[in-house]
Order: structure tokens, then sequence, then C-alpha cells
């Protein structure tokens, strides 16, 4: 019986351990700007293993190491686009949230507009089609005849 408590003491030791190796290490900043230019620097690439998180928002180790890495860099005076160069030349274009418009992006940035072109362009033929299909090929003569001698 005295066991289970220190079992249940040790996991609890454990788990906060865990959660306090989580948690998130305030940066020091010089001031309020170089915060918010790292907070808008992290919005804008994507966690290489989250996929669909930016850097700011996600809590994988390789993300925590990317934020310590773009701290470090700029506090040795590297501008936006230069912190953005090191990490695509790391990771690819992948890294950025937004790629730009290159030739090896189009089918990222027009494929969807594309597809629902090409969609619309399928629903309007099928719509056509069945419009002449359905055509009536009926004249004034084709109705049954009433016949004029019969009364009711």
């Amino acid at each position: 019986m005295r066991t289970l408590p220190r079992i249940l003491l040790l996991a609890l030791l454990l788990f906060a351990g865990a959660a306090f190796a989580q948690a998130i290490e305030p940066l020091p900043f010089k001031d309020h700007v170089e915060e918010l230019r790292y907070q808008h620097l992290t919005a804008q690439l994507r966690c290489p293993m989250c996929q669909n998180e930016t850097l700011a928002d996600s809590n994988a180790p390789i993300a925590r190491d990317l934020r310590n890495q773009i701290f470090q860099l700029m506090q040795h005076g590297r501008s936006d686009a230069q912190i953005k160069q090191y990490l695509v030349d790391r990771y690819s274009e992948f890294v950025l949230y937004d790629p730009p418009v290159a030739r090896n992006t189009w089918l990222l940035w027009f494929g969807p507009l594309l597809i629902l072109l090409a969609g619309a362009g399928t629903v309007f033929a099928t719509i056509r089609k069945r419009s002449r299909a359905v055509t009536p090929a009926t004249s004034p003569t084709a109705h049954a005849t009433v016949d004029e001698g019969d009364d009711w």
C-alpha cells in the first residue's frame, strides 16, 4: 500500500518535468519592435514537421529549434529576407508559408483554379447535352385525338 503513493508521486514528477521541458522560454528581445518583427517572421514560416502550422504555432521540437535559430540570426543583424533565404536553402521553399509565384510553383498557385474551371466546364457540357436530349419532338397532331362523336 505504501508503494502506490510513491509511484503516483514519481509519475506526477515525471509529467511535471515533461511539461516544464515543453514550456516556452521567453527570449530576451531588445525592444518591442524586435519582438514584433520576430513574431511576424515566425508567422510567415512553416514548420517542416507539422506541415500545416507556422513556426509560431507549432510545438514540435524542430519548430522550437528554428525559432531559436531565427532569434540568433536576428541578433547577428540578419534581415528578414536573409533569414528566409537561409531557411529556404536549408529546407527548400516548402518552409515558406506563402511561396512566391514562380515557374516551379505555378501548379500550386493556379492548379485549384484550373480544377474549378474544368469542373465548371464539365457541369456546363453535361447540362447542355441533357437539355438537347430532352427537347420534345412532339407536334400538335401527335397528341391523342378526342373522339368528337363520344358524348359523355
